[in-house]
């Protein structure tokens, strides 16, 4: 199991309020089958409405690990798909100053950190990248900071999902699998797991 304690890299702003998950990936990507391929149609309405200047069109922004947005970013429908498409382009963590809770599930889900900070600290950060898009960016998950170039910040993040990805524990298949023991000891004292051995009751 993947332990996530802190993330270091570059950072990418991406800045409005109410960012929802069919501007994250619009709905005709759902019908995938996998995940495979979503990264690179994350933003694809916004980023052809804007014909290359979406932030995750902009050369100086890729290979960011940490995306920085506003206020409630993730809302609308509860497409599981929107945290894939980020987390396939390459996003390992997300500071915001607010997010849809079923977003912040999902996010959790697959060990990506959503960290709230304050508006104020949220849009230093964001214009700190927007003037210096390679400033050093840290989201320290032990000690709830964020450190971006010489600008520091406290970040939130409930008890529970800090504990989860601090320890790894997240991760929910990795934990079956390294429990596989465990689960087939207590598989054999559950009787209806060997029912073709029951005689039949007429």
């Amino acid at each position: 199991m993947s332990q996530v304690k802190s993330i270091v890299g570059t950072g990418i702003p991406l800045s409005g309020d109410d960012i929802d998950t069919d501007r994250i990936i619009p709905a005709r990507f759902l019908r995938c089958v996998t995940f495979d391929g979503l990264g690179e149609q994350v933003f694809v309405d916004d980023r052809t409405q804007m014909q290359g200047q979406h932030p995750f069109d902009l050369p100086q922004y890729q290979g960011a690990k940490i995306l920085v947005v506003n206020a409630n970013f993730g809302c609308g429908s509860s497409r599981e798909h929107a945290p894939q498409a980020i987390i396939r382009w390459g996003i390992q963590g997300i500071i915001g100053e607010s997010f849809a809770e079923i977003f912040f599930g999902n996010c959790i889900a697959n060990g990506v950190p959503c960290v709230t900070a304050s508006p104020e600290a949220v849009k230093q950060i964001q214009t700190i990248l927007q003037e210096n898009p390679q400033a050093s960016l840290t989201l320290d998950l032990e000690n709830l900071e964020v450190r971006c170039n010489d600008f520091t910040a406290p970040v939130s993040l409930n008890e529970g999902s800090l504990s989860m990805l601090i320890a790894g524990s997240w991760d929910s298949c990795g934990q079956l699998i390294q429990n596989t023991d465990e689960i087939k000891t207590s598989a054999t004292k559950l009787p209806y797991l060997h029912w073709q051995n029951t005689p039949s009751v007429v």
